[in-house]
């Protein structure tokens, strides 16, 4: 006797659809889970923080805590204060982004361009990339002056040498048998680098991009702390001086935000691109 008809069949789902809603979900979940521990450890520090301060485990004048952090703000932006040195940082930290990166992209391509050229640069390039550029900073002063050329330059001598680096690197390590397959038919050299080498290498550009966020505002900072008399920089060393601890860290937190903001600004383009990919 055939049972074949009252056995249960067992459904396996291949629908393409289907199965990129599952991941979409199991991803959006873990990033829910993700932005909740983050929270969450976020919320921890800073109570810790505002209890031990509170309760005085720490010295308040060095270390203050949150709630003092966050009046000292509201208080400079209500007076009008804060907002003319926040403009003035950002403003010194997205030029010299832009400019690193631009100069930094040129250069490598120029390298990648003439291997002559890579061969004659290579060591010094090294040898910049080695240099402690802080030390630098003084001569920016004596060659452009006291102001925003000079922190600009301290921004450059920081960014410009590694995105080099990192940008031509990547150019190297895009697999030769791509740019056959459409010297082939015919493409030139320009054509090569536009179609093969330099879409290859949009993960190291941006990767590149997400450093030079974090390495933007150190040159700015460093820039700020020896000629600015405005900006965030100027606001941390002015604290220095007067012991207003609490004015360093409050400047130490507008920092960070900026910073963070930039970085997820660059992550964002960052997705567009995979996702036209």
């Amino acid at each position: 006797m055939n049972h074949s008809n009252h056995e249960p069949q067992r459904v396996t789902t291949t629908d393409p659809a289907h199965l990129y809603q599952a991941y979409k979900r199991a991803r959006n979940k873990e990033k829910l889970y993700v932005l909740i521990a983050r929270s969450l450890l976020l919320v921890l520090f800073l109570g810790s923080w505002e209890c031990a301060g509170r309760l005085k485990w720490i010295d308040v004048f060095l270390f203050s805590y949150p709630s003092k952090i966050l009046r000292l703000l509201y208080d400079k932006a209500v007076d009008g204060s804060l907002f003319p040195h926040i403009g003035v940082t950002v403003a010194e930290t997205i030029a010299g982004f832009v400019l690193g990166t631009l100069c930094g992209l040129i250069l490598a391509t120029l390298i990648w361009w003439s291997p002559f050229l890579a061969k004659v640069l290579d060591p010094y390039l090294v040898v910049l990339n080695s240099l402690p550029k802080v030390a630098l900073g003084p001569l920016f002063i004596v060659a452009l002056g006291s102001g925003i050329l000079s922190i600009i330059a301290t921004i450059l001598s920081i960014t410009v040498i590694i995105t080099t680096l990192v940008i031509y690197t990547a150019f190297k390590e895009v697999d030769p048998n791509y740019v056959k397959v459409v010297r082939i038919f015919g493409a030139t050299r320009t054509q090569s680098f536009l179609k093969v080498i330099l879409p290859a290498s949009f993960p190291a550009i941006i990767s590149t991009l997400k450093v030079n966020v974090g390495l933007a505002w150190v040159g700015v900072i460093v820039g700020e702390f020896l000629v600015a008399k405005e900006g965030l920089g100027y606001l941390i060393i002015y604290g220095f001086q007067v012991f207003n601890f609490t004015l360093v860290i409050s400047s130490l937190f507008i920092i960070a935000a900026v910073a963070t903001i930039m970085y997820q600004i660059v992550a964002y383009i960052e997705s567009r691109i995979v996702k036209k990919r």
